[in-house]
């Protein structure tokens, strides 16, 4: 039984549960069709289609599988839908947005690509992370971050279970840059940081039924 005697505790430790996981297979989500959906994945965000195959619990639709970068798959559900580009419906038990990594030297070209694209955008330092929100074909968010600072893999967890201690020490309301810095500081690791564009904190700014700020 796990221990649950602190429900909110921050920690990089793995929690003493009955259950382990090894990591994220594969998130599913609805699409429109398979023409807007292959537009948008693979030919904007360069997800290579991998499997493409009948929905194997309704086979009148069709089963999309996107690699997302690292092994990590995007699988989309398909059939003979028109995109929308109405804001998702909000609520207990939907999905706000998805988040994929970019490389932070590639920033700016997604920037010029999304605006190449048509597609608005807004950018935002969330403290801990640098983030680009735009949406796919059926209106759902998309968050495109990098890092602000590399970070190894392995060690991202701890760093940012340091960066909440710091950050709860220090009595303030989020994370920011200067709790990363100094968590980076206290667990001895030599990170540079990434040459990134200014961008404004976005903290309780973003109206996510509006259009977004930058568009052509």
């Amino acid at each position: 039984m796990a221990d649950t005697t602190d429900t909110s505790s921050v920690t990089a430790d793995r929690p003493d549960s009955p259950i382990q996981t090894t990591g994220t297979d594969h998130i599913t989500i609805w699409g429109s069709n398979e023409t807007d959906t292959i537009a948008f994945y693979r030919d904007l965000l360069g997800m290579p289609l991998v499997l493409k195959q009948p929905n194997l619990d309704d086979p009148s639709q069709t089963h999309l599988f996107f690699d997302t970068g690292d092994g990590r798959i995007l699988t989309v559900f398909v059939g003979d839908r028109q995109s929308t580009q109405q804001p998702q419906r909000g609520g207990v038990g939907a999905v706000h947005h998805l988040c994929f990594s970019v490389a932070p030297s590639d920033f700016e070209d997604v920037i010029a690509a999304l605006e190449a694209d048509g597609r608005g955008y807004n950018v935002f330092d969330r403290g801990v992370f640098f983030s680009l929100y735009t949406q796919d074909n059926n209106g759902l968010i998309i968050e495109l971050s990098t890092d602000k600072y590399d970070i190894p893999s392995d060690r991202r967890g701890e760093v940012l279970a340091k960066a909440q201690e710091l950050r709860v020490a220090d009595d303030a309301d989020y994370a920011k840059d200067k709790h990363l810095a100094a968590a980076l500081e206290a667990l001895d690791l030599d990170a540079h940081a990434y040459d990134l564009p200014e961008a404004t904190s976005g903290v309780g700014s973003i109206n996510w039924d509006s259009r977004w700020d930058n568009h052509l």
